[in-house]
């Protein structure tokens, strides 16, 4: 990415990353009542902090279909709250014990592991309950459609499913296709929601959700694979979390496996393969063609 793509991209990026704060701060205000407590780790967990990928790319792909920016934004909160809930809920003693995120304590250390679990039920269920708000669209066929996507990726067959096998004893074991699975599942399946949204709310072609399906998947691994690059070649103070961790587990990954090199030849056909998938939208979909690079390139 040349540096007037990559600083647009960038500009781009914080300004719907602002948007999204904004929105998810509005959706899930301070409170004082008896069970405040909670609200504030739930807002602890989900603001000031992450790249605001998955919202990016509902924000984006809805603009492909001339949605409006609102409720691209409701939908992007949506899926950031399931995000925010599946790392306080990863980050826990009882799966990776990680005391650190995004620079800060865990939601379990900055609370306690109780409040920290509550908290990421509550960013669960309430990104259900901003789905299907009528402001987030006013056709309830629309709604519901969007509700049962966001489930399918975050339930059995989708993120819980990934982290089941991520939990699991044979993980040390996966060859290369059941890494591909196992990432397809607890990383892809909201990045696939993500920009299946933007078509759901702009109710676009079979044909058109299947593009962004397909653009979806090769981002998804891809960011996967750099992931676990940046695991082996950076610090926990670059990360803001801690690196190393899969190493120290003997987990399978796509650097132990494929090598350094190998996994960065991977990334990099991965990345141009997303940018093809988007070829019949034209220069609308110029944006998500850019991410592709910053994804691939990205150092943290």
């Amino acid at each position: 990415m040349d540096g007037g793509d990559g600083d647009l991209l960038m500009q781009r990026l914080q300004a719907v990353a602002a948007r999204v704060e904004t929105t998810l701060g509005s959706l899930l205000p301070a409170s004082s009542r008896p069970y405040a407590r909670v609200i504030e780790a739930m807002r602890y967990a989900s603001l000031d902090g992450g790249k605001r990928l998955r919202p990016f790319l509902a924000v984006e792909s809805a603009a492909l279909f001339d949605v409006p920016e609102d409720r691209a934004l409701r939908a992007g909160a949506a899926v950031e709250m399931v995000h925010c809930y599946s790392l306080v809920h990863d980050d826990l003693p009882a799966m990776d014990d990680s005391d650190l995120r995004r620079g800060r304590p865990t939601a379990h250390k900055r609370f306690d592991e109780a409040i920290a679990i509550l908290a990421g039920d509550g960013l669960l269920t309430e990104a259900f309950t901003v789905l299907s708000d009528p402001a987030t669209h006013p056709e309830a066929a629309v709604r519901i459609d969007l509700v049962a996507a966001l489930a399918q990726a975050s339930g059995k067959d989708g993120m819980v499913g990934g982290q089941m096998i991520d939990i699991s004893p044979e993980r040390c074991d996966l060859d290369l296709q059941g890494i591909k699975t196992l990432q397809a599942l607890k990383t892809g399946a909201l990045i696939g929601f993500s920009c299946q949204a933007g078509a759901i709310l702009g109710q676009a072609t079979a044909e058109e959700r299947a593009r962004l399906v397909g653009y979806a998947a090769d981002l998804g691994l891809c960011f996967q694979i750099v992931d676990d690059l940046l695991d082996v070649t950076s610090t926990s103070e670059d990360l803001g979390k801690p690196a190393g961790q899969d190493a120290e587990m003997g987990k399978a990954t796509f650097v132990a496996l494929l090598g350094v090199e190998g996994a960065r030849a991977e990334a990099e056909l991965l990345a141009d393969a997303a940018a093809d998938r988007l070829a019949a939208f034209g220069p609308r979909a110029a944006t998500l063609r850019q991410l592709t690079r910053f994804v691939l390139e990205r150092s943290s």
